[in-house]
């Protein structure tokens, strides 16, 4: 597996709690099967705690490389920006909040090693609050590429802070762009002819907060989802009937109280 070589791909920016950074960066490099590069994205100018913290990392990890822009850009353009400068094929994605387990990536090439045909290959992954003692629930995602092309008719396919890629496929459809950026990507290298692939386990804790369920509520997120549904219609993946049930069903969701869409998150959309 150790010729498989990977690299890791993240985005920081100036809002990132420290002490989250910290467990993510420290997951990394707690692997059964180690990365040889990791290349992490400054979007826009940090904190001067952050830089610090960065700057000692890259101290004793000189396979970390540094992407910096200017300005803050949003996590699609930065991206794009950090996986031109990965130098190998393979990509695996990270939010710099979440804790990978420590057979993530040895898992993950193991599959890219045993099935070559496959683009993207993510998992399940495990939702906490405050601490990886307090699970909240399981994100479950179908297996197959037929079980995951039908998946994603009605929802994300992918758990994208989980996921390891071939670049190449990413690159040509475009990388990432508009909203939202990761399910758009999913079904670009899907209508491109992409090989998708799902462990059915969890490989990662992925930080659960009330007011991330917050920021997926109101009208403007609703629009926003609207406007998705009907670009992915157009581009010729979804029939009209799905197109509308999806709108319908994203409508009410946007806009029922914080504590009811909670709920509905919790209950209804994960196990």
């Amino acid at each position: 597996m150790e010729s498989l070589k990977f690299s890791v791909l993240l985005s920081i920016y100036y809002k990132e709690n420290v002490i989250a950074f910290k467990e993510c960066i420290d997951s990394i490099f707690h692997q059964n099967l180690l990365p040889n590069e990791v290349v992490l994205v400054k979007d826009g100018p940090l904190t001067e705690e952050l830089n610090l913290v960065i700057k000692d990392y890259i101290s004793q990890y000189p396979i970390i490389k540094i992407v910096n822009l200017e300005k803050n850009q949003g996590l699609g353009k930065a991206l794009n920006k950090g996986l031109q400068s990965c130098t190998n094929n393979l990509i695996a994605r990270m939010d710099t909040d979440d804790i990978a387990k420590p057979n993530r990536f040895e898992r993950q090439i193991q599959i890219f090693k045993e099935h070559p045909e496959i683009d993207v290959c993510s998992s399940w992954i495990e939702e906490f609050e405050e601490n990886t003692t307090n699970i909240l629930s399981t994100k479950k995602l179908p297996e197959t590429h037929s079980e995951i092309v039908y998946y994603a008719k009605h929802r994300c396919p992918i758990n994208h802070p989980v996921v390891m890629y071939k670049k190449e496929a990413v690159l040509n459809v475009g990388g990432y762009e508009g909203f939202p950026e990761d399910y758009r990507l999913w079904i670009k290298m899907l209508m491109n002819g992409s090989k998708f692939y799902n462990i059915q386990e969890s490989l990662l804790y992925f930080r659960f907060s009330k007011d991330m369920i917050k920021r997926r509520g109101g009208w403007k997120y609703a629009i926003n989802d609207i406007k998705s549904q009907l670009s992915f219609y157009r581009m010729g993946f979804l029939s009209l009937p799905i197109l509308l049930y999806n709108i319908g069903i994203r409508i009410i969701v946007r806009l029922v109280p914080n504590s009811l869409r909670t709920f509905i998150y919790k209950k209804c959309l994960r196990k």
